[in-house]
This record gives structure tokens, C-alpha cells and sequence, in this order.
């Protein structure tokens, strides 16, 4: 068996092991292998923002790619903004004939409004959403569906407006962010350190959400709603707060993500995708921020390295290891260890 005092130390070890390799990583990985990493260690931030609604809130969201779209589109907008000679459109809006720019684009010319964009969208349109169905008390599997409703009608939206979103393929072929040229020496190892500092800083933040009385209010409404109202809380504005600050994640998730990988398009925030972020966490841990980190990090390594070289096996293969995981360990990677840990 299992020493449980080894498995308490490793599970300790762990956040601080994570951050040594991510901190020897650009001394040891190729330019390409980096940008890959720094991809997967956005997309963990959005992860940990799936751990404090789902498993600390009890609150199944399919819909997390809404809000990583937004944050996506958003950075994209700017970037689009900020190549363009003035009077001029969009290369997508040319070929799909459209004549002045919209409205709504222009403000993204800013790099402060773009910003703001990316942190406040997503907490505004996680918060009116959050507040319209939990207010009415819909929980569960009926809330899950309808977050799916909104990932798939979030992503024909941006489909079915291709004169102004990208349509299908999105918004791609970006050179520059603030003045500075994506692909200028020092760039992308400084985009690389800042998606590593926002990582760090996304996990002690709701670590630190989490150890507070919001935490322990937020864990009660998931055990027990009812007992809660019973003793005087309303546990309404505790899952709209939750809700929103995992939005706000997802979002800058997006931008980072966007930012490396040099796209963003509804491929990457539809139904599918928000599924597996779901597995990413479920893989992971659930309950444990550093699991969900480890489960973000492999499952996409795995994606990577399998579907290059059998793209279609890959979601046979994700389908059959989410499988095994809940059935041989339901708490995750993180459930190897005797007590949870967040």
C-alpha cells in the first residue's frame, strides 16, 4: 500500500514542482516546443476557474468556451486593429464585401479598451447569465445543457457572420501586439514569462478564494443549498461571483492562447472544446488546482503528439481514457492522494 504521509508530501511538492520545470522549461524546450507549452499552460489557467465552479461550486458549465472565445476575439480585434493603415478594413471584410467597419470594431483600436475587454466581457456576460438561471433556482444537469445551448449558439453566431467575425476560419495572420512584432527576438519568451506569471498568479488567487469564507460558503451551497437558505444565506450571489471570476479566467485564457498560437476561431470555442475542457479537469482532479493544472498540461501534450499523427483516433482515445478515469479513480489524478486538496 501506499505510504499516506509520502502522498500528503508529494501532494505539497507538487505546486512548487510545477513551477520549477515551468521556469526550466525555455532553457530546455525549442522555440516550438515552448510556444506549445505556453499554449497548454493558458489553457490551464481556464482550468482552474473549472475547479472553483465545478468542483468547489458543484456548478457543471459546457460553456466555458464562450468565455474563452471572448477573451480570443477580443486580443484579436485589437491586433487586427493595430496592422491596419488607417481607412482601412479588415482583409476578411474585403473579401466578404463589406464596405465600412463596424461600429463595435473600432474601440478595439485601443490597447486599454482590448484589456478591458478581455477582463470585464466575460465577468459581465458570465454574471447576467449566471444571475438569470440561478435566480430562478435551475441547477444540475439543466443547467449544463444550457450552457452547451449557449457554446453552440455562440459559436453559429460567429460562424454565421462571416463579414465581420472571420466566419469559420476566424480571425488569423497577426504581426504585432502594442507596437511590438510578434516574432521580434524576446517576444515570444516575454509572452511565454507573462503567461507563466498570470498562471502562478490565477492559482494563489482562488486558492486563496477558496480558503476564505466565500469557499466554505461556496462548498455548503454545493453540498447542501437548501440547509444553507435554512440558515440565512442566499447562495445565489456566491455562485453568480464564482461563476463570473472562472468566466474572467476563461477569457484571459483565450487571449494568451490566441496571442501564441496566432488564431482563434469557433473550432476552439464551440461544443466539442468546451467538453474537453470539462475532461481536462475531470482527468486531473476535480477538486485539486494543481490536478487540474497537471490534467490541462498532459491531456494537451497527449492531443498534440497523438493527433499528429492519427488525428482521427484522438477523440476515441480522450473518450476512452475520461472513461477510465471516472470509473477507476472518480476524484482524478489528484484522488490518488488521501485527502483532497485545493
Amino acid at each position: 500500500m501506499s505510504d499516506p504521509t509520502l502522498l500528503q508530501r508529494v501532494s505539497k511538492a507538487l505546486p512548487w514542482l510545477l513551477l520549477v520545470l515551468a521556469i526550466v522549461a525555455p532553457f530546455a524546450l525549442s522555440a516550438y516546443d515552448l510556444n506549445l507549452l505556453a499554449r497548454f499552460m493558458a489553457m490551464a489557467i481556464l482550468a482552474l476557474g473549472i475547479v472553483l465552479i465545478w468542483g468547489h461550486g458543484g456548478i457543471l458549465s459546457l460553456g466555458q468556451g464562450v468565455f474563452f472565445g471572448i477573451g480570443g476575439y477580443a486580443i484579436a480585434m485589437h491586433m487586427k486593429m493595430a496592422d491596419l493603415p488607417e481607412g482601412e478594413l479588415p482583409d476578411f471584410m474585403l473579401w466578404s464585401g463589406q464596405e465600412s467597419l463596424p461600429f463595435w470594431w473600432a474601440p478595439f483600436a485601443s490597447p486599454t479598451f482590448a484589456i478591458a475587454a478581455i477582463l470585464f466581457v466575460p465577468v459581465l456576460v458570465g454574471s447576467l447569465f449566471a444571475w438569470a438561471v440561478f435566480h430562478r433556482r435551475v441547477g444540475g444537469t439543466y443547467f449544463a445543457l444550457i450552457t452547451q445551448a449557449l457554446a453552440l449558439a455562440f459559436a453559429t453566431l460567429i460562424i454565421s457572420r462571416q463579414d465581420v467575425t472571420g466566419g469559420f476560419n476566424g480571425l488569423t495572420d497577426f504581426y504585432g501586439i502594442f507596437g511590438v512584432g510578434l516574432s521580434s527576438p524576446g517576444v515570444p519568451a516575454a509572452l511565454y514569462w507573462l503567461t507563466l506569471a498570470l498562471l502562478v498568479a490565477s492559482y494563489c488567487g482562488v486558492r486563496l478564494l477558496l480558503a476564505s469564507r466565500f469557499g466554505m460558503l461556496l462548498r455548503a451551497a454545493r453540498d447542501g443549498e437548501n440547509r444553507i437558505r435554512f440558515l440565512g444565506y442566499n447562495p445565489t450571489p456566491f455562485k453568480v461571483v464564482a461563476f463570473a471570476i472562472a468566466a474572467m479566467l476563461a477569457g484571459i485564457a483565450g487571449a494568451l492562447f490566441t496571442l501564441h498560437a496566432g488564431v482563434v476561431s469557433p473550432a476552439l470555442i464551440g461544443v466539442v472544446p468546451s467538453i474537453e475542457m470539462v475532461v481536462w479537469v475531470a482527468i486531473g482532479g476535480r477538486y485539486s488546482l494543481a490536478g487540474a493544472i497537471v490534467g490541462a498540461l498532459l491531456v494537451n501534450i497527449a492531443r498534440d503528439a497523438v493527433s499528429s499523427a492519427f488525428p482521427e483516433l484522438w477523440l476515441y482515445l480522450m473518450g476512452l481514457l475520461f472513461i477510465l478515469v471516472v470509473t477507476l479513480l472518480p476524484n482524478g489524478l489528484a484522488g490518488l492522494v488521501a485527502s483532497k486538496r485545493a
